[in-house]
């Protein structure tokens, strides 16, 4: 397996996640996705890091789908990709509605079909520059207006990977078939065919393999040995991820797990959760859905645990490492690599 980090911007003093990431590259990280959600933006992190990174890939994880035009995020992608001398991987996610019509003022509607539109006008700009379309959700250029078709003064680049991160039957799908890779998350090994037997259907359906397609997964590691203590602080962060990642009547992250085997967790946790019970819906999740989502415990159990990753079919483990300085998410993140099957 390749082995990822992600980054969130906002998450500590630029400096040092700057260090952390040259670090990474230093010991042997092949990739560094830079996240995108109601904090810093994808596109600014990732060209600073185009210039202190000499071999890691650097990856957009993601941007979202609504937030831009589609040829705005084909422009950026054709930018990283030179900035970067080819190092730059493209991810995208629909996101949900509270994220687009809470954050961006963009309706959530037809994320299906505007995904699927979306990667093709990218894909035709990557190839050739030009901007013309006519689609069901986007016409380029304008119908009824002034504006004539024109190409894009930047070279075309049709190498740069396009990702999708998705969750529903439907979206999983339409990765498999239009994609490189996939970004997925809420992963279990043990069902990992509620995820991959919909990919490799989606690849199936345009002559593809599902060995054709980068399964990227992600989850926290950390290390050690009260393994009830780790478990236990980890359950609020599981618990608003069923409960608060979405709105009352719409959590992509709530149908994933119940599709993995934790429907009745999963609704009960929401229910608390949208009560405002937030504590009770934590003491609701249960050892297991932790430990089964996740890369913690003793060194023995995170090998076991990345053996099993692997197994399923992840091909690129992204991993969260824990700890409270930098140091200490460096220390965790060589004690895995030293770990990986």
């Amino acid at each position: 397996m390749r082995v990822a980090i992600q980054l969130s911007a906002e998450a500590a003093p630029w400096r040092e996640l700057v260090d952390y990431v040259v670090e990474a590259e230093r010991m042997g990280v092949d990739l560094c996705w830079v996240a995108e959600a109601w904090g810093c933006d994808a596109a600014s992190p990732l060209g600073y890091l185009a210039a202190k990174t000499e071999r890691m890939l650097l990856g957009s994880g993601v941007l979202q789908i609504g937030s831009r035009s589609p040829v705005l995020v084909a422009m950026t992608a054709l930018t990283l990709a030179r900035m970067t001398e080819g190092r730059f991987l493209l991810g995208l996610g629909a996101s949900g509605p509270q994220v687009m019509e809470g954050l961006h003022g963009t309706p959530f509607a037809h994320p299906l079909g505007r995904t699927r539109e979306t990667v093709e006008i990218i894909r035709q700009v990557f190839a050739d520059g030009r901007v013309k379309y006519q689609g069901k959700h986007f016409e380029l250029p304008l119908p009824g207006g002034d504006g004539k078709a024109i190409r894009l003064s930047q070279p075309p680049n049709p190498d740069i990977p396009i990702y999708l991160a998705t969750l529903s039957p439907a979206m999983l799908k339409l990765t498999g078939a239009v994609a490189d890779g996939w970004l997925g998350t809420s992963f279990v090994p043990e069902a990992a065919s509620a995820y991959l037997d919909h990919l490799a259907a989606g690849a199936a359906s345009k002559g593809r393999e599902l060995s054709d397609i980068d399964i990227c997964q992600g989850a926290e590691v950390a290390f050690g040995d009260d393994v009830e203590a780790m478990v236990a602080q980890r359950k609020p962060g599981l618990a608003f991820s069923l409960g608060g990642m979405g709105s009352a009547g719409k959590n992509f992250y709530n149908d994933a797990y119940a599709r993995l085997g934790f429907a009745e967790v999963a609704e009960r946790v929401r229910r608390l959760w949208v009560d405002g019970r937030r504590d009770e819906a934590a003491a609701e999740v249960p050892d297991e859905m932790v430990l089964a989502t996740t890369l913690i415990g003793t060194e023995d159990m995170v090998r076991k645990r990345l053996r099993a990753w692997k197994d399923a079919g992840v091909t690129t483990v992204r991993l969260y490492p824990a700890g409270e300085t930098l140091e200490d998410r460096i220390t965790t993140l060589g004690r895995a690599l030293d770990l990986m099957p």
